[in-house]
């Protein structure tokens, strides 16, 4: 069987600047690599623990050819908080809760226990995008 591995995902965002001051200045990812073309802009970002794991930041709708009510759709629904969210782990939910919501994320859970094993918190990127910090419960 192959070794299959995550390696990239993507996240909307529509402000790519301000997109870079939250995860790298507060979640402490390293920028990889940041492209523009035709107008629009692919950041790539990754925590430094993970070098073989980017997350690239793109615009809401990074298609040249998208008809621009495609674009204000996507834009409506990225600023509404629609778009999927992304999971992250820790080891320490609550000093990732205390340091994040301290640069004035938008906080949509504070940490708890989940049934599930874990305990976790969640916030809206500046894009609105949910983010979820899960940290394993000890057994």
């Amino acid at each position: 069987m192959d070794d299959i591995k995550l390696s990239t995902c993507f996240i909307a965002v529509d402000d790519p600047d301000r997109a870079i001051a939250f995860y790298r200045d507060v979640l402490g990812f390293e920028v990889r690599n940041d492209v523009g073309y035709e107008g629009m802009r692919w950041v790539t970002v990754g925590a430094p623990s993970q070098p073989d794991v980017s997350v690239v930041l793109e615009p809401p709708l990074a298609d040249p050819n998208a008809s621009e009510a495609d674009r204000q759709v996507m834009a409506e629904l990225l600023a509404k908080g629609l778009l999927r969210g992304v999971l992250f782990t820790t080891e320490d939910c609550d000093a990732t809760f205390e340091r994040v919501s301290a640069a004035g994320a938008d906080v949509v859970q504070e940490p708890m226990d989940q049934y599930y094993g874990v305990r976790d918190c969640a916030f809206r990127d500046p894009a609105g995008n949910l983010l979820r910090f899960t940290q394993p419960l000890k057994k």
